[in-house]
């Protein structure tokens, strides 16, 4: 396994990550995934009516597309979570758009979306053989504004709703233009009516989050927070990539624009989950994500109050071992 990775190291990082996701299921369908890689231990947790096997998860952006569903589940994941999608396909913004940063074990991008649209996740979620939780991340397509993208996402719940577990309303990636602008608290309860009411139209009981930036204020914590207390939403994803970058030791780094995942990202992220259960006085279920490299780190989200936790960055430098390293260690 650690040839692999140092093999991938060496390829640009799009090509990598598919490649090696590639791989995983190429030796997943010829049914030879257990030579290579030793399931870590199920430990079934339950979380808002959903039965997981464990805590950890995929974060949005791994499998953007829902291609590596089956593959990644068998890895023994507790649950998965897919896209982040957009009703119509796009290629996203310009190349170079990945950057891997080794020395500060962490992942900036400005992908901006890229995704196959909404129809082609649909029928990979129809045909998945995973039995396990999958969760469908959903945004707004680059060339929607104002009342058009609070429609993308109305869009894809209607198209999504039948086949996921649960949806995540990604408001929150530095990416899409003034895609952020949607935490504003009139921005936000327009958005959030607008999709309970789209909830009971289609009468579905799945959970829906909402995926929150690291880079927001106290304040604007604290707005969302109580527009999600009043609302149908079960919980907070908490948090998407930061644009702040002050936390890298590789200089080179620092001027690079996108959001920024991975170590740098753990305290940040981490501080705003904290802040989530104050305000509620720990009422609102978390998700926590962002600068999971190992067992102390998952260790951490969870005693700083979320329920679940997700991975992506740790995932892709560290390769399926970092499972059994946080999964299989005992507390």
């Amino acid at each position: 396994m650690n040839f692999f990775l140092k093999f991938f190291r060496i390829l640009p990082p799009e090509l990598a990550h598919r490649l090696a996701l590639d791989s995983l299921n190429f030796v997943h369908k010829i049914g030879i995934i257990n030579l290579f890689y030793k399931k870590p231990k199920m430990d079934a947790f339950s979380f808002v009516g959903m039965n997981l096997r464990n805590r950890l998860g995929t974060a949005a952006g791994l499998d953007k597309n829902g291609d590596y569903i089956d593959c990644l589940g068998e890895l023994g994941f507790g649950f998965l979570e897919v896209g982040t999608v957009t009703p119509i396909p796009q290629d996203g913004n310009s190349k170079p758009r990945v950057f891997r940063n080794f020395q500060d074990e962490s992942i900036i991008n400005r992908l901006g979306f890229n995704n196959k649209g909404v129809d082609h996740l649909v029928k990979n979620l129809k045909s998945r053989s995973y039995k396990g939780i999958v969760g469908v991340n959903i945004g707004a397509n680059k060339e929607s504004e104002g009342e058009q993208r609070i429609k993308d996402y109305l869009l894809c719940i209607e198209k999504v709703y039948k086949y996921a577990d649960y949806i995540t309303v990604n408001i929150s990636s530095p990416n899409t233009p003034n895609l952020r602008d949607l935490q504003n608290a009139n921005n936000l309860s327009n958005l959030v009516l607008s999709i309970e009411n789209k909830v009971k139209e289609l009468k579905t009981k799945i959970p829906f989050f909402l995926k929150i930036s690291p880079d927001e204020t106290n304040e604007s914590i604290e707005n969302i927070v109580k527009t999600l207390e009043t609302s149908f939403f079960k919980g907070v994803i908490a948090t998407n990539t930061t644009i702040d970058k002050t936390n890298l030791t590789n200089k080179k780094y620092k001027e690079i624009e996108g959001g920024l995942s991975g170590k740098p990202l753990m305290e940040s992220s981490t501080d705003k989950i904290k802040l989530i259960k104050s305000i509620s006085n720990g009422e609102i279920p978390v998700i926590g994500v962002g600068g999971v490299m190992n067992f102390e780190d998952f260790n951490k989200k969870i005693e700083a109050g979320s329920e679940l936790v997700q991975i992506y960055t740790g995932f892709v430098i560290k390769g399926p071992n970092i499972l059994n390293e946080i999964l299989d260690t005992d507390d």
